[in-house]
């Protein structure tokens, strides 16, 4: 594990997706794609934890990224605050 992990957003041309970067490799070698919250939960152990974030629509993991789509109405703070503490609970 590591003893820090960095996290950066950047948005797209999308206002429902934004990308989530990391210092820290996220998947366990090949990208991992969930549709649904039922798949989150059923997925890899970050997407399960990251499952527990309110407003995520849909997740794709791809090494050190996150192309989060959220829920309508969802504000991007709240997911970004929640993805950043449920990653640095994760892996620290």
């Amino acid at each position: 594990m590591s003893e820090y992990i960095e996290i950066t957003t950047k948005p797209t041309d999308d206002p429902d997706v934004m990308f989530f970067y990391t210092n820290l490799r996220l998947d366990e070698g090949e990208p991992e794609s969930y549709d649904s919250l039922a798949a989150m939960e059923e997925g890899s152990p970050v997407a399960q934890a990251l499952a527990l974030v309110a407003g995520i629509a849909q997740l794709y993991i791809d090494g050190q990224e996150l192309t989060i789509t959220r829920e309508p109405g969802v504000e991007w703070y709240f997911i970004a605050a929640d993805v950043s503490a449920i990653l640095k609970d994760f892996f620290l």
